[in-house]
């Protein structure tokens, strides 16, 4: 979306690659800042039930395509383990890591693919969030399943967890559509 706003304003390859890199920058520092405010307000359990990295990269993914989001997707729960990890208490966990990462990786990926359709009808947000959320669930489960000797958790675990945050996958399912639709219609005022 952001993308065919750009080649709308003609600006230069300089200045996409910038505003980009701040977006992303933005949507990353959103996805280490929001799970720490959940989990100060909710505790630990918070992440889980309210998975507050999810919606800044699906808000990536549809601002910023496939390429940059998939960026966006894998950065997100690494920068974030890095940042928490200098306080001594790293989110996620080491051993959860590389599983959010491929699962946040698909989230923005898929909703990256809809951006292009997003810019030319902001009601897709709504079916490019649903898909992602729930290929990347899915995704994360699949892993469990593979690497459930090897991992710390098991299928059964991950399939409760993610009964757990069905409902914030519901409520993130309609804010971030209606976040990228406002961002849309500004962008728009913007270009008039």
């Amino acid at each position: 979306m952001l993308e065919n706003y750009l080649v709308r304003k003609n600006v230069s390859i300089r200045l996409k690659i910038t505003v980009k890199s701040l977006v992303s920058l933005g949507v990353v520092a959103l996805a280490v800042l929001l799970p720490q405010l959940v989990h100060l307000i909710a505790g630990q359990a918070g992440g889980v039930q309210w998975l507050p990295m999810y919606l800044p990269v699906l808000l990536g993914g549809c601002l910023l395509g496939w390429a940059w989001g998939l960026g966006v997707g894998v950065l997100s729960p690494l920068v974030s383990f890095a940042v928490t990890s200098a306080w001594g208490d790293p989110m996620p966990a080491l051993a959860r890591l590389p599983f959010m990462m491929a699962e946040l990786a698909v989230f923005a990926l898929v909703s990256g693919l809809f951006s292009k359709k997003i810019a030319e009808n902001g009601w897709m947000a709504f079916p490019a969030v649903l898909l992602a959320a729930v290929s990347g669930r899915a995704f994360f489960l699949l892993l469990a399943v593979i690497f459930q000797n090897v991992a710390p958790f098991t299928p059964a675990l991950i399939f409760s967890q993610i009964l757990e945050g069905l409902l914030a996958l519901v409520l993130q399912a309609v804010i971030v559509p209606f976040i990228v639709m406002g961002i849309r219609a500004l962008m728009q005022r913007k270009s008039s």
